[in-house]
């Protein structure tokens, strides 16, 4: 059994605004003020308790109101009436496999008491009946973000001048750097091809729409016109409905879920919101060649859609969710199509300045495993029960911030080494003066560096613009509905398209990987960058009592091997892809619950798919029944039994499959 006391004293605050800090100049909330009255890490009367099979199968009997076991509900009794309530609600598409990862054995346990949750905790460590106990620990931003917004009338001159079909490409370094932009006198601060290399990925694909990314952070601006098109849409549910119609646990989740609320109704327009989820969602996925803005990593080609965004909603304005909200929007998005887990969010690094960010975080992984062991467990089931083995990828890849604390070390859940941890770098391949670096890194992508920039004067930019990254946020945020943040919050959208964009393409050659494939190919295409860490980097940052443009330098020498496999090369991913040995994907057999619709996109079993259309025939229509919205099927179960089916594509070739349907209850699990 884990340890408790000593585990849950670290700050486990979840950073988001931390990892995302705007190109406004702030001073970080200090967690170590002492005439600040300091939220508790976690909630009072409430615990998260992994019961044993056995007690988990009586509780299920009894209703979930009692344990069933004498020593235990004798326990919880001393410490007040109690009530059960299970962290992950029954979707009756997903139970099986919930329950054989042990994810349905963990309770919500709600007790009146004045012993604190810590002593709770120990108490029933000591139990038989129970195998892990955690905290649900305040999850909010550290950090008060704040976008600096592209003018309005910039917007319209851009699009005056614009030679091609997004009129804020010019302005995106990070996608597409010449190496002339960031001059001071003869310092030249942007190289070459210091990008994403999108152009020549950009050949090979833009997106596909079968890949979905959840993005866990603030509601994502859905309404947009450069986001729309590119929304995940639960095609089962109806926006701002009250109704659960597709049975996964969730009523109205039309674009996702709003994990703060606790409801289907995304939210993006809180008066303190920052426009950090749109900012993200737009990195990845805006929508290229419509003449709105600016162009995405994998937001399709004008053509063909781009790779959908799921919003996962985890912060609103200034209220943030808790550990029960956040483990369930990790399932939610792997039980809902995520493939890719696009999380600017994490712990304090554990090796961060004590002075500056008040008690570090996880040091180790087996630290963080043992002190946070339901997220653990959710994030394990995302990493390996999201996709599917009859599509472009079987397991998900989750890619985590680094963290902006300047320490050597990267933050956790990231910095374990399931997932991808990102590192922020400048427009000249240096490491950004705020990254977090060193173990747990293992790639990076430019994240911005506005301290770096700051002495560059041009009577064409702003200094809230230079340096940093420039992408979509609601136009209550900016008038223009675009505008520039920076950090490793923006470094980490920017990894989630690449690879996006490399499932997408795997997608459109019919082809299958493993998650963890493709991530060995992520880091293995990487562009070196240990050249350009070189020198010591003079910069200007805010520092408390001094003001806001402090000189200050880095030694780059430090970070030489340090900043992961290097900066993310999408170009050489997708090559790499091509290249690859990997199973041809074949039309899905499917299972079906009687009433419920499942979406299945033909054009991935087909060569040149997308140019094609379908006709399926069932053997027993009296099982099943087809129709095609928008160029993807939509299976419905109509009758216990099963048939065989044939799908033909106009150019003739045909593929048959089978489909089985059964009752769409709960199949005896409560």
């Amino acid at each position: 059994m884990m340890t408790m006391k000593k585990n849950y004293f670290y700050v486990l605050l979840l950073v988001m605004g931390l990892l995302a800090v705007g190109c406004t100049k702030e001073e970080p909330i200090a967690p170590n003020d002492p005439n600040e009255e300091v939220e508790a890490p976690y909630s009072e009367g409430e615990l998260f308790v992994k019961f044993s099979p056995e007690v988990t199968a009586l509780i299920e009997q009894a209703g979930l109101t009692r344990s069933g076991y004498p020593t235990m509900d004798e326990l919880l009794d001393l410490v007040g009436g109690y009530t059960l309530e299970r962290v992950f609600p029954i979707d009756t598409r997903n139970e099986e496999r919930t329950r054989e990862c042990g994810l349905h054995q963990w309770y919500r346990v709600r007790f009146g008491s004045e012993q604190t949750a810590e002593e709770v905790a120990a108490r029933l460590e000591g139990l038989g009946e129970v195998q892990k106990v955690d905290f649900n620990r305040t999850i909010k931003r550290a950090y008060s973000t704040r976008v600096t917004p592209l003018s309005m009338a910039k917007l319209q001159a851009l699009k005056t001048r614009a030679t091609g079909s997004d009129p804020l490409l010019d302005l995106q370094w990070n996608l597409i750097n010449r190496g002339d932009m960031f001059t001071s006198g003869e310092v030249v601060k942007s190289v070459k091809d210091a990008d994403l290399q999108c152009e020549g990925a950009w050949e090979m694909s833009m997106g596909d729409e079968s890949v979905v990314v959840a993005v866990l952070d603030e509601g994502i601006c859905y309404d947009h016109p450069d986001l729309a098109a590119n929304m995940w849409i639960n095609p089962n549910e109806t926006h701002g409905s009250s109704e659960d119609n597709d049975g996964n646990g969730y009523k109205g989740d039309y674009y996702g879920y709003n994990f703060v609320k606790d409801m289907g109704l995304v939210t993006y327009d809180a008066y303190t919101d920052s426009g950090h989820g749109s900012h993200v969602a737009g990195m990845v996925a805006a929508v290229n060649n419509n003449g709105e803005g600016i162009s995405s990593v994998a937001g399709g080609d004008g053509v063909y859609g781009g790779v959908k965004v799921m919003s996962c909603q985890i912060f609103s304005g200034n209220n943030g969710t808790d550990s029960y909200g956040l483990t369930r929007a990790i399932k939610y998005a792997a039980d809902n199509g995520a493939v890719v887990l696009q999380c600017s969010w994490g712990y304090i690094s554990g090796a961060a300045n004590a002075y500056d960010w008040g008690t570090d975080g996880f040091k180790s992984e087996e630290e963080w495993k043992r002190g946070a062991p339901l997220e653990y467990e959710v994030l394990s089931y995302f990493r390996h029960n999201a996709g599917s083995p009859n599509g472009p990828i079987d397991g998900g890849i989750a890619v985590f911030a680094g963290g902006n604390e300047s320490a050597p070390m990267a933050a956790f859940p990231g910095a374990a080494a399931d997932f991808v941890s990102v590192a922020g770098t400048a427009a000249d391949f240096t490491a950004a003066v705020y990254t977090n670096y060193g173990p747990g890194t293992t790639i990076s992508a430019p994240g911005g560096d506005q301290d770096y920039y700051y002495d560059y004067v041009d009577a064409t930019h702003n200094f809230g613009e230079i340096g940093c990254i420039l992408s979509t946020v609601p136009y209550h945020i900016s008038e223009s509905g675009y505008g520039y943040m920076e950090g490793t919050s923006m470094a980490t959208p920017q990894v989630s398209g690449v690879v996006a964009l490399g499932i997408s393409y795997a997608a459109q050659l019919r082809r299958h990987f493993k998650a963890e494939e493709l991530q060995e190919l992520l880091h293995a295409t990487a562009t070196p960058i240990d050249d350009y860490q070189t020198g010591k980097k003079l910069y200007y940052r805010y520092v408390s009592d001094l003001g806001p443009i402090q000189p200050m330098q880095m030694e780059l020498s430090n970070y030489v091997g340090q900043m992961g496999s290097g900066q993310v090369n999408a170009e050489a991913f997708l090559r790499a892809i091509a290249g690859a040995e990997a199973p041809e994907l074949k039309f899905p057999n499917l299972l079906l619950p009687i009433g419920k619709k499942q979406a299945v996109r033909p054009q991935l079993y087909f060569e040149e798919g997308r140019t094609l259309t379908y006709q399926v025939k069932l053997d027993d229509f009296s099982v099943a029944r087809c129709t095609m919205q928008h160029g993807i099927l939509l299976f419905e179960g109509t009758m216990t039994g099963s048939t065989t089916a044939t799908i033909t594509a106009s150019n003739g070739q045909s593929q048959t499959f089978k489909i089985t349907v059964r009752k769409g209850d709960h199949d005896g699990w409560l």
